[in-house]
């Protein structure tokens, strides 16, 4: 009975994603000898990667937001760089600036930290209004234009940004333009007794061992590329893409909002749902998935109005209602 149950499994994938799935969770793994729990935060980051798509991560200090993010980046053979914000941080000094070389006597441009295949940024919002901007033309189109020159980034090419949403004196809240930048905002919660009881025994036996070295790269930079190209093929049926378009025009009209989505969020949510369908085996996407990635996808995306923020409304409790409303397609 088992065997007949799964045929139909096997027959119906027309994309071999076993090796895709292999990956994911060799990946897994590795960030498993480190991290416990945060088995969200670590699905989300990785279909972000999947999807070609950054994430904001945000959480109280001390959730394993930063470490997980450089504990991933170091599953993959690609160049990282790790910048922090901080309040007297200039857009040079994360793109980069033009010297003047005495011995040719020209204007040479040396590449700042954004130049590398994954970056971290960790406390996105402490930096000012003009440095933040520098990031927009970068994490939309992958390339900076300095002194009318075009530089493309490197594929792949990700940011993943951290910010604690407690601590707010010293910080400078992102610009909804470059919230809409991000595939994700990621919430990250505290552990629960159990996982933090893991936590304190393997730091206990590890003997505060640098983390960094016990994490093996298992992806190289066309591994992933050709991940993402797969992703692309995921089969959605069209009455999903009207399910979505349904979910993020809701948002357009729904009187609990002062800002809806744009169609760059519907597009997020297709890209994210497509990931989520390959990692977990299937080569076409369901309604489940579509549920799973708007809530992570929206968040940023919408603000309340100064009535339901009073009240004490939460953009995810809005997002839940819509999902609520809108009929699932069968």
């Amino acid at each position: 009975m088992e065997e007949t149950q799964n045929t139909p499994l096997e027959f119906n994938n027309r994309i071999d994603l076993r090796e895709l799935q292999e990956a994911v969770n060799k990946i897994k793994n590795e960030l498993g000898k480190v991290i416990v729990g945060q088995k969200d935060m670590v699905e989300l980051l990785i279909i972000s990667i999947l999807a070609n798509g950054h994430s904001l991560i945000e959480g109280v200090p001390g959730v394993a937001k930063t470490v997980t993010a450089k504990l991933l980046a170091k599953t993959m053979n690609v160049d990282f760089s790790r910048i922090q914000f901080t309040p007297d941080l200039m857009p040079s000094d994360i793109l980069g600036t033009s010297i003047f070389n005495v011995k040719t006597s020209e204007f040479e441009f040396k590449k700042g930290p954004v130049f590398s295949n994954i970056i971290l940024i960790d406390e996105i919002n402490r930096a000012p209004a003009k440095t933040q901007a520098a990031l927009f033309e970068v994490m939309a189109e992958r390339q900076i234009t300095i002194d009318g020159v075009r530089n493309d980034m490197q594929a792949p090419f990700l940011v993943f940004a951290t910010q604690n949403p407690i601590e707010q004196e010293g910080t400078y809240s992102l610009p909804e333009a470059q919230l809409d930048r991000f595939l994700f905002k990621i919430n990250v919660n505290y552990p629960s007794l159990e996982e933090e009881i893991s936590i304190l025994e393997g730091n206990h036996h590890r003997k505060d061992k640098i983390s960094d070295n016990l994490i093996e790269p298992v992806l190289s930079a066309s591994h992933i590329e050709n991940y993402q190209n797969t992703i692309k093929e995921i089969i959605v049926e069209d009455n999903l893409l009207k399910y979505i378009a349904a979910i993020v025009n809701n948002t357009r009209t729904n009187a609990n909002l002062y800002l809806g989505a744009s169609p760059r969020a519907s597009i997020s949510i297709l890209n994210a749902s497509k990931a989520m369908a390959a990692i977990n085996g299937r080569d076409f996407v369901t309604p489940d998935d579509i549920k799973k990635c708007t809530k992570p996808v929206l968040r940023h995306r919408i603000i309340l109005t100064p009535e339901r923020e009073m009240e004490g409304f939460t953009s995810d409790k809005v997002i839940d209602q819509i999902l609520e409303t809108i009929e699932i397609p069968r």
